[in-house]
């Protein structure tokens, strides 16, 4: 049924050729700046022991920049089609303020030894479960109920992520210079934070919520329309819409459990990908803008890594080039 209507909504068909061509140089880009980054300026010869160990070490980093690669544009993708607004982002509402404020209270309450002692799988489950359930219950609350109100979901999500931004600051004076040091560098969104034992468990949580996603695919064209459209189109509306939002919040808490927050990466390689795809459809978008984020971070991991030796500027230079894009887009639109 979902196929039908899809079929009969969408106002033009993808042209294929071009897409294909598109896919084919970002999957490209891809391949290569993951193989640069996995052996260049690597100590021994290809095939020695201590080449294939530097391999091994680097493989963390370019999974973990693939995987955050693939939650942040996704997710976001998934929260503009859910909201019907492609300015608003999950990170812009207030769900890295969440993150940062647990991490204060930590810190504040225990002292940063509990940072190390407590870390493991058990944490990052709790964090995540945390995150999941506030968001689902703040946006499900507040967009998907009968009265719901974009202007009223945005205006309660900045005041939330306010308030917790207030709470985190107001703990973090009261730190100790040594504590606040060890909780800003958690609090920094770095690729390089992520273990290798959180990988596994992220790689089947996010390989989980991409196959529901992409089995649902066509039912997210017809929700993209709009509330009355896909309600007269047949579409329970509220149900998909919470749902939506429930696999918005798994996939940017594994993404800020495990390298930190990233505020505007998402919407830039959203609002690329849109621009780039060449088609409105969700089959199309969803894996382009999943590449286009492998792609653009990849590429300056290696950049900022091998030329200019500055790795760790990765997610500020991002960060700066996302929210100057933001504030451009924003202004050009001249509304939410």
């Amino acid at each position: 049924m979902a196929e039908v209507l899809t079929a009969t909504v969408v106002a033009a068909p993808a042209r294929r050729p071009r897409i294909a061509w598109r896919f084919g140089l970002l999957a490209l880009v891809v391949v290569v700046a993951a193989i640069g980054v996995l052996t260049w300026d690597v100590p021994g010869t290809p095939g020695s022991r201590g080449f294939w160990i530097a391999v091994d070490l680097r493989i963390v980093s370019v999974a973990t920049i693939a995987l955050v690669a693939c939650c942040q544009a996704v997710a976001t993708v998934l929260f503009h089609t859910a909201t019907a607004n492609r300015i608003l982002t999950p990170s812009i509402m207030g769900f890295d303020a969440l993150y940062v404020v647990m991490q204060t209270a930590l810190v504040f309450f225990f002292g940063s030894a509990a940072l190390s002692a407590t870390d493991g799988l058990a944490k990052v489950i709790v964090q995540s479960v945390l995150m999941v359930g506030f968001a689902t219950l703040l946006y499900g609350w507040l967009f998907a109920g009968r009265r719901g109100n974009l202007h009223v979901m945005l205006l309660v999500g900045v005041v939330l992520g306010v308030g917790f931004g207030s709470l985190s600051t107001v703990m973090q004076r009261l730190l100790t210079p040594s504590d606040f040091d060890i909780l800003s560098a958690r609090l920094f969104g770095n690729l390089s934070n992520s273990d290798a034992e959180y990988l596994p468990w992220g790689a089947l949580v996010v390989a989980a919520v991409l196959a529901v996603v992409w089995r649902r695919r066509h039912r997210l064209d017809v929700i993209a329309l709009g509330r009355e459209t896909a309600l007269n189109l047949g579409v329970a509306y509220r149900r998909e819409v919470v749902g939506i939002l429930v696999l918005v919040a798994v996939l940017i808490s594994v993404s800020t459990t495990m390298v930190g927050p990233m505020t505007f990466f998402g919407f830039l390689v959203a609002t690329l990908a849109y621009q780039l795809a060449g088609s409105s459809q969700h089959r199309v978008v969803l894996p382009f803008a999943a590449l286009l984020g492998a792609a653009t971070l990849l590429g300056g991991y290696f950049v900022l890594r091998h030329v200019f030796y500055a790795a760790g500027m990765l997610s500020i230079i991002i960060e700066f080039v996302g929210g100057l894009f933001f504030l451009i887009f924003l202004l050009r639109k001249g509304s939410l």
